[in-house]
């Protein structure tokens, strides 16, 4: 059957309140032939991430509109494995016990210049070193517009981090067009989303490595995302192109990649 996510943006509700309303999708499930499996809580940010196996998307929503009216604001297909990786165990919570809160989810972001050792024997230290800070300056300007945080220089790239995946693409593809602009600086960038583990001021775990083998395996000029970038952007207005699915070191199963139009974008 099937696998759904949908997310609802909720401010003020409580953790009681929600696995209340959880219980009540419980109640009801079996009439509509749905299984809410559990759900996440980011209570910060106000967002919900409800996961059922439903028969449709329409039937999965029919069961929060008869247990307790709460509609969701998007809801997307997933694949399981998608899940896993990425928001954690997509395993059922047994009842009467409440899934953990969801604090630590980030959108994590990849930088690369392309040839950039090449680049420095063709052109000199001192040329690639305007090329350099050409590329901070304008990957820093887009973060500040877009709300991104610096994780770390990686010496030819920077490490960023968001707390919305839609804002990471829009990050991304200001940069895009904004080197392109320069026609001077030639870069890769990959993205994905999860819940990395963060310790001194750096962040670890499968979503932060899917982002970076995601930019390896673009080409300049290219923003190459993971495909829950990819789902939880539906609506936002960007444009996708499938990639296909990519086998990547660290990851046992080939994992399906997506590329981000951005020349022309209404979002740069």
């Amino acid at each position: 059957m099937p696998l759904y996510m949908d997310l609802h943006k909720l401010q003020g509700v409580t953790p009681e309140a929600l696995a209340n309303a959880h219980l009540k999708d419980l109640d009801v499930q079996d009439k509509y032939g749905v299984r809410y499996l559990r759900y996440w809580f980011n209570e910060p940010a106000g967002k919900i991430f409800c996961l059922a196996e439903a028969p449709s998307a329409d039937v999965a929503i029919a069961v929060h509109r008869e247990a307790h009216g709460l509609l969701p604001d998007e809801i997307i297909e997933v694949e399981g494995k998608d899940v896993e990786g990425f928001l954690g165990t997509a395993e059922e919570v047994p009842r009467g016990r409440t899934p953990p809160p969801d604090t630590a989810f980030r959108a994590v972001l990849f930088t690369d210049i392309e040839g950039s050792t090449a680049l420095t024997q063709r052109l000199g230290d001192t040329r690639a070193m305007e090329m350099l800070r050409l590329h901070d300056s304008t990957v820093r300007d887009a973060l500040n517009e877009t709300g991104g945080k610096e994780i770390k220089h990686t010496g030819d790239g920077i490490m960023a981090s968001f707390g919305s995946v839609a804002r990471a693409v829009e990050c991304a593809i200001k940069v895009q067009q904004a080197l392109a602009r320069s026609d001077t600086v030639r870069l890769r960038i990959g993205i994905s989303a999860g819940e990395p583990v963060e310790e001194s001021n750096d962040l670890f775990g499968a979503a932060v490595q899917l982002a970076a083998r995601a930019c390896s395996k673009a080409v300049a000029g290219q923003i190459i995302v993971s495909g829950v970038v990819r789902d939880l952007c539906i609506g936002k207005g960007f444009g996708f192109t499938d990639r296909g699915r990519a086998r990547l070191k660290g990851f046992d199963e080939p994992v399906r990649l997506f590329e981000v139009s951005w020349r022309g974008s209404e979002n740069g």
